[in-house]
């Protein structure tokens, strides 16, 4: 059956329209989103993992012949999880979690400011340890807020788009396909405005590439997990997320997709 009627009231008439399966199909999907068992989960995880990354930043470590932020180690984790919340819940799961994490992150920073601003009690002597730790230079904290939200957003789009062409086949092509975008974009932004005009072009192209061919190369490495995940929460949830009617405006929060109940 090509089309099914459907009648409804409006204002005391009958309306009697035709409606296409799909559509019926999209709005089934609607009205069942908030039976999602693990999306909560998942989100809190995500955000405690940015935060832990953002706190762990400021340490320079050997990995091999590299000089690594000790964040290499989590934040490309970040990229997963946003492969997940794109291809099972969908592009306005992902964007909810991305601006999650944003404002998360910018309070951490800004209640981290305001505490070391604090005077120290008379016993305690660790201000100069606590303010290492939690100190964010402003050029640093800017950089890497919007170096998130862009790479992140990136990473999502990205992953949504080649789901559509696909037709949801071949699974690696936009796991790795949307790191390839979204770190690319986060790299270039966030040493382009944390180091430019600071060091030569030469330099921060070398940083540029270190740090992305390393982020890639291990979500490339992680993509079997990603597979597992992936699957396996697809069978968990019933929902494999295709954002043919979502908006892609990653200030519109109006078309909710299949957030909504």
């Amino acid at each position: 059956m090509s089309k099914i009627e459907r009648a409804f009231s409006a204002h005391g008439i009958l309306i009697v329209k035709l409606v296409q399966p799909e559509t019926i199909q999209f709005e089934a999907v609607r009205s069942t989103a908030r039976s999602f068992k693990y999306l909560d989960a998942l989100t809190t995880a995500f955000v405690v993992i940015l935060l832990v990354s953002n706190l762990i930043a400021q340490k320079v470590c050997l990995i091999g012949p590299f000089a690594v932020s000790g964040a290499v180690l989590l934040f490309p984790i970040t990229y997963i999880f946003g492969d997940v919340f794109t291809e099972v819940y969908g592009y306005a799961a992902s964007r909810r979690a991305i601006w999650l994490g944003f404002f998360g992150t910018a309070l951490l920073y800004i209640i981290g400011a305001i505490v070391i601003a604090l005077p120290a009690a008379p016993g305690w002597h660790n201000q100069q340890a606590f303010a290492t730790v939690f100190g964010f230079i402003p050029r640093i904290l800017a950089a890497s807020l919007v170096a998130f939200w862009a790479g992140e957003f990136a990473n999502s789009y990205t992953m949504a788009r080649l789901k559509l062409m696909t037709n949801g086949r071949k699974l690696w092509t936009r796991t790795i396909g949307s790191t390839v975008v979204g770190q690319a974009v986060d790299t270039v932004l966030v040493i382009t405005l944390t180091f430019g005009g600071i060091y030569p072009v030469g330099t921060l192209l070398n940083i540029m590439a270190t740090g992305y061919f390393l982020k890639v190369g291990y979500e490339v490495i992680a993509t079997p997990l990603t597979y597992l995940i992936i699957n396996w929460l697809k069978r968990t949830e019933h929902s494999d997320a295709f954002d043919r009617h979502q908006s892609f405006n990653p200030f519109s929060f109006a078309e909710k997709g299949n957030l909504n109940a």
